[in-house]
């Protein structure tokens, strides 16, 4: 059976599966404001979502900025 979480070379998700964990993302920042506590610094984005679910319904792409925090698997 294949995982469906399992990386490429890059760290990051294959193509065709779901979107990554941005909590295990280098890029992932809990923000200052309680009305929008996630937030990424590639995309400047500030949102209850997950970041990647923002990148997702805006582009129908799964991020391609998600890089594996060091340490996790």
């Amino acid at each position: 059976m294949i995982d469906p979480m399992q990386e490429g070379a890059s760290g990051s998700p294959q193509r065709g599966e779901r979107a990554p964990n941005c909590l295990k993302c280098v890029h992932f920042r809990v923000s200052w404001d309680p009305a929008f506590p996630r937030s990424c610094t590639v995309f400047g984005i500030k949102s209850r979502n997950l970041p990647s679910m923002e990148v997702f319904l805006a582009t129908g792409h799964h991020c391609p900025s998600f890089e594996l925090k060091a340490g996790l698997k």
